[in-house]
Parts: C-alpha cells; structure tokens; sequence
C-alpha cells in the first residue's frame, strides 16, 4: 500500500465552517505539502473546493502532480447517477483512478436497493476506474458489504475508515471482519475513547496516527490480504486549540508525528 495525504488530513487548515483558518489551503498548496514530506498519493475531497467544471485547473492540478510523481484520488458525498458521473468526469481529467464516495447528502438518505441501482447504472463509466464506498455513520458494515457483493464489480469496493462506523454503534474489529476483504482504499484515523469524570458516558477523540487505540500493524495486515487495497490515507480529527492559528499548527504537528510512525510501518506493503 501506498501512504497518502488527504484534504481530511487538514481539515482546520482547508477551513471547517465557522473557523475560517488566516490563510485556507487549496489543492495546489495540499500538493506541495504532501512533496514536502515525500508523499506519494494525495486523495481530494469534498472539504476541498474542487474544480469540477474547469478543464484548465484539473489540468494543472494533474501535472502538479505529475512533477512530484504524486498519485491522485478524487473523493465526494451524496452518491447520485449524476454527481457520480460528475466526479468520474472530473477524475479523469487530473488522472486519477479512484473514487471514493459518502453515499449519503444533505437531506440524501438512499436504500440499499437505491444504492445498488445507482451503482449498477454507473458501472458502464467506471470502466478504468474504480468506486469506493465509505463506511460513514448511518450504514452497518454489513450493509454495506451487502451492496458491494450485489453489484459484483471488481470496478467498486470499500473505501475503510477506521473511525466512522463508531457513529453506527460499531467497532473496529466488526468493521474489519466485514470490510477488510473488500477494501480498495483505507483511511487512517487514529482514536482515543475515553469515559467522562461523571463517568456517564464517553468522549471519542482524534489522536496522530500510532497514539490512540489502533492496533497499526494488525489492521494493516488485515487489509493487506484481499490484494486489492492500493492506498492507505491518513486522516486527522484533530481537537482545536483555542485559536485557529494554534489548531492549525497542531494539525501539522500531528501529520508529521503520523507520518513519522506511518512510513515505516508501510515501506514495503
């Protein structure tokens, strides 16, 4: 697998509504972090602004990146035949091969039927391509393991974040189980859960990746056993500081402590 960045790296320092950072980073900027800490992949999302409709920024984003030898992966929600095509579109033009999607949006809740059709409806244009849904929140793992083995498409697999599915009641080792067979792409979200002083509940916090409660190199060889999973994105969700200015150096600070604990472990993989 190779180590990416993500603009879900650095969400405070791209901008989270309401803490608008001095200076937002772009993709263009992204790009040049990621080469300076010698990435090799950098995954686009949705919390970028993404030049979907230009031809000319995608162009230059997909040369940028070929100077830093930097392999592209384009990411978005709400996963309609529409958007879908859209960003299908859109990675064609910066070069990249992977999709990952959040099926759900903004008042966008889809059935697992309604997400097989969809997916199924996109298939002729992901030729070359290929689709990977995100366990994110609402839909169990098993859900949607369920779609990806209805669709049966080398062409769609699982995007695994390692995080997400605490929001559906689940943890890592049944999101494993289900997912890990499945997986094209992987993010990388360290946790720490921990119990409230009342004791009447718990709080779940982001940690640099090799500081919270991921077993890194068990869930690396996990994944690793399909073959399929390419990229292994690290993700932030990093606690504010009382600035915007100090939340974004820890941001940076966490990335490159991750990174530190990350690289060795997949030099090889």
């Amino acid at each position: 697998m190779i180590l990416g960045l993500s603009s879900y790296t650095y969400g405070w320092s791209i901008g989270v509504p309401g803490f608008p950072p001095p200076v937002p980073m772009d993709a263009t900027a992204l790009l040049e972090r990621a080469a300076g800490h010698g990435i090799r992949a950098v995954q686009l999302c949705e919390n970028l602004r993404l030049p979907l409709q230009s031809e000319v920024e995608a162009h230059r984003l997909r040369e940028q990146a070929r100077r830093h030898g930097i392999r592209l992966e384009v990411g978005s929600r709400n996963l309609t035949a529409a958007h879908g095509r859209e960003m299908i579109e859109f990675a064609r033009r910066v070069g990249a091969r992977l999709i990952r999607f959040v099926v759900d949006g903004p008042g966008y809740r889809p059935a697992p039927g309604e997400i097989i059709s969809c997916v199924r409806e996109l298939l002729p244009d992901l030729d070359g391509f290929v689709l990977g849904l995100e366990n994110h929140d609402r839909l169990p793992a098993r859900l949607l393991r369920g779609v990806v083995e209805e669709v049966a498409s080398d062409r769609v697999g699982i995007c695994l974040d390692t995080a997400n599915s605490l929001g559906a009641g689940e943890g890592l080792g049944t999101v494993v189980a289900e997912l890990a067979p499945l997986a094209v792409n992987l993010h990388l979200k360290d946790f720490h859960i921990a119990r409230v002083p009342h004791q009447m509940g718990f709080t779940v916090e982001g940690r640099p990746a090799g500081s919270g409660m991921l077993d890194l190199p068990w869930l690396l060889e996990e994944v690793a056993r399909s073959g399929r999973c390419e990229t292994a994105i690290l993700e932030l969700w990093t606690p504010p500081e009382s600035s915007i200015e100090a939340t974004v150096a820890k941001e940076e600070a966490w990335a490159r402590q991750s990174l530190e604990v990350l690289q060795p472990l997949l030099n090889g993989r």
